[in-house]
């Protein structure tokens, strides 16, 4: 930083849905920079504007309705706020809801730290909310207001200017007084004084923020202060004064603060605000009629998730197939210019390329995913779609949000995962993710097909498929709620807000957010899949096999191929060493363990592993398809590889095993944890196991082989 620039730390804080991180994106451009907040792992992102002889820097906390801190967002914001020391907040304000948005407000004017109010989305409150004395306003607010449209870039110079005008006056400003009544109040200040008695709390900036958060029962609070000289004296008080309010009044002490704050919003929106309230709701009204109705309100949903997939897909199939044949050229002009036997041939093309290849291939489909997610978002439809869903999924312990990720994560669990960012509560955020990889993806689909094809006839073949999905679902929602219920417990609370009304999302807003999303996921899961995909190219290569055999074709002619002994690469000697624990499974050949340890990488390596572990049965069989060299392929000892039986125990393994280098990179990112990490890992494979044993040895048991 340049020596003659000087700093000021700004802070965005605002309800969710009310344009912050738009307002922030336009102010910052593309100088952001993700990492996490102080001691958490969640994301934060954070910009320098250099404007006018300062240095900005730009922190954009999380979404939140208050400072309760009873949710880990809140946390965070409250505790960036009163901890780092911001030098003033600009709190982002939805003008088309500003009532509800000022309860926040009236929490930050309580603090020390200067504020400028952001009335954003002022397009969208046209002729809806009229502002009769915007300096009256700004006076009874005590800070200046700036209205923008962010979405346009529309006023975004002139939070600038108000952030150098409040930095030069910081030193004056006055943290604001609410009135809470003469029965509170009396209660406040005794509880100042009893603070001051203490030497911990003579310097503390804001006394009676203080007294204000022990008041509500604030436990944050409430913790620190235990230790203390004074918190015999202040529990007894506390214990008084509860008492005497709860023969007055049925409502806590919390319940009466807050009603107090709103009355002081009440009353500054009647001096000077002005809503068209028919104008304002009847459209979104009319809308919710049928989105959040008890008999079309689910269909709905469900039609629109539909769409969501087809949109994905659809249009990121294109994307796909296009980065597929740039990596079939790439391989094709290699194999031009160096022999194909080599092991610099095989390090480009079946280790970097394909590596490369495996990371970028999943941009197509999470950019795609979340533009759609991002018009969900924007659009203000996501908040009716968690309330559609949320009695069915506290009925597993979950909240509303986790559904979405599980529906996604039929498609590919990589970002599904991703999207359960939107869960606000770190449990169940958590408990959503580690069930996730038990539904199955795409990925899974071909692996399913070739086998299907194989082993079982078309009359039953669709209601085989059909089970690997309803078992995956199932085993997920059985996971969930033992988490839920046993390793994550957390409290289920009804699911209430007052629902924002529709917006179009802007185009602009949109691709940003998509982008920003593939980004995250290149720059933090792709170092990990390419490094893995190394790993598993080398333990297939080394020690060098490669010899040529003749091997006959149809029973007569021979030729002479070049074939990869894989059973004596660390690969092929490691899959005999794991083999023992497939047995019980009907796994009772090395080549099956070696296939799996190519599913980590992606599910569909298993079919390409188990082709090249059988070089012979190609040869000699040219002209047969995949499925029908499956039949072919045989054990040490001669004897066929699968049967019926074997081949559903290997489909329901392949369903619930360890989750693909992918996913367990995304879940490491997301979590932020190699602890919960590992255990998704050993958690999903050990069920596997066990499911798999059952279906095996029971159908032994039954007579089927």
């Amino acid at each position: 930083m340049s020596k003659d620039l000087r700093p000021i730390t700004v802070a965005l804080v605002g309800n969710p849905n009310s344009g912050k991180t738009t307002v922030f994106n336009q102010l910052t451009g593309d100088n952001q920079k993700v990492g996490n907040y102080p001691g958490v792992t969640v994301e934060s992102k954070q910009a320098f504007v250099d404007y006018k002889g300062y240095r900005i820097k730009f922190i954009d906390l999380p979404g939140i309705y208050g400072l309760s801190a009873s949710s880990e967002d809140e946390v965070i914001s409250r505790k960036f706020i009163l901890e780092q020391n911001p030098d003033l907040i600009v709190n982002v304000i939805d003008f088309s809801n500003l009532q509800r948005n000022l309860y926040l407000t009236a929490q930050l004017l309580e603090l020390d730290t200067p504020l400028i109010l952001n009335f954003n989305m002022a397009d969208l409150a046209k002729n809806k909310v009229f502002v009769s004395d915007k300096n009256r306003l700004s006076q009874l607010l005590n800070s200046p207001i700036v209205f923008t449209t962010a979405t346009k870039r529309k006023g975004i110079q002139q939070i600038l200017e108000e952030v150098i005008n409040v930095y030069h006056q910081k030193d004056s400003y006055k943290s604001m007084v609410i009135d809470y009544g003469i029965e509170l109040e009396t209660v406040i200040s005794n509880l100042e004084s009893v603070l001051k008695m203490d030497k911990s709390f003579q310097d503390a900036k804001n006394i009676r923020w203080l007294a204000i958060k022990i008041l509500e029962s604030d436990q944050r609070i409430i913790s620190k202060i235990k230790n203390t000289s004074v918190y015999p004296e202040l529990d007894q008080i506390l214990s008084g004064i509860s008492s005497m309010f709860s023969k007055t009044y049925s409502e806590n002490l919390a319940y009466l603060v807050s009603d107090k704050r709103h009355q002081f919003v009440d009353n500054i929106c009647k001096e000077t605000i002005t809503t068209d309230f028919q104008h304002t709701h009847s459209l979104s009204d009319k809308v919710d009629s049928v989105l959040l109705n008890r008999l079309f309100g689910l269909p709905v949903f469900m039609l629109i998730i539909w769409l969501m997939f087809k949109f994905t897909f659809t249009f990121s199939s294109p994307m796909v197939r296009a980065i597929e044949i740039l990596q079939d050229s790439l391989i094709g002009l290699i194999g031009q210019v160096m022999a194909q036997g080599s092991i610099i041939y095989s390090l480009l093309v079946d280790g970097i390329i394909a590596g490369v290849g495996s990371v970028i291939v999943f941009v197509p489909i999470i950019f795609m995913l979340f533009i759609f997610m991002a018009c969900l978002e924007y659009s203000d439809y996501m908040a009716r779609a968690v309330f559609v869903m949320d009695r069915f999924m506290h009925k597993v312990g979950l909240h509303g949000k986790s559904f979405i990720p599980i529906i996604l994560g039929f498609g590919c669990n990589v970002p599904a995962i991703m999207a359960a960012r939107t869960i606000d509560n770190k449990k169940d955020r958590l408990v959503t993710i580690l069930m996730n990889p038990f539904i199955s993806c795409g990925a899974r689909l071909p692996v399913y097909v070739l086998f299907i094809g194989a082993f079982f006839s078309e009359n039953i073949a669709g209601n085989v498929l059909f089970s690997l999905y309803l078992i995956g679902f199932l085993v997920s929602l059985f996971i969930a709620r033992i988490l839920s219920k046993y390793l994550l417990k957390n409290e289920i609370t009804s699911f209430a807000m007052e629902l924002p009304s529709y917006k179009i999302p802007e185009l602009g807003q949109v691709l940003t957010y998509a982008w920003h999303q593939s980004l995250a996921y290149l720059k933090k899961a792709g170092t990990v899949i390419f490094a893995g995909c190394i790993i598993i190219w080398a333990l297939s290569n080394f020690p060098l096999q490669n010899h040529r055999e003749k091997l006959s074709i149809n029973g007569s002619s021979r030729a002479e191929v070049e074939v990869n002994n894989i059973e004596n690469t660390y690969a092929g000697k490691l899959g005999k060493i794991i083999a023992p624990v497939f047995k019980p499974l009907g796994f009772d050949d090395w080549k099956i363990s070696v296939s799996l340890m190519g599913g980590v990488f992606a599910k569909e390596i298993i079919i390409g592993t188990l082709g090249t572990l059988n070089a012979e049965i190609s040869v000699q069989n040219p002209n047969e398809s995949l499925s029908d060299k499956l039949k072919l392929m045989k054990k040490d000892n001669g004897k066929l590889l699968f049967s019926p039986l074997v081949a559903y125990s290997f489909l329901i393994f392949v369903l619930l095993y360890m989750p693909c280098l992918a996913t367990i990179a995304v879940i490491n990112k997301e979590t932020g944890s190699w602890v919960w990490t590992c255990f998704s890992i050993f958690s999903s494979f050990t069920i596997a196991w066990i499911i798999s044993f059952i279906i095996y040895q029971g159908g032994i048991f039954l007579g089927f082989r």
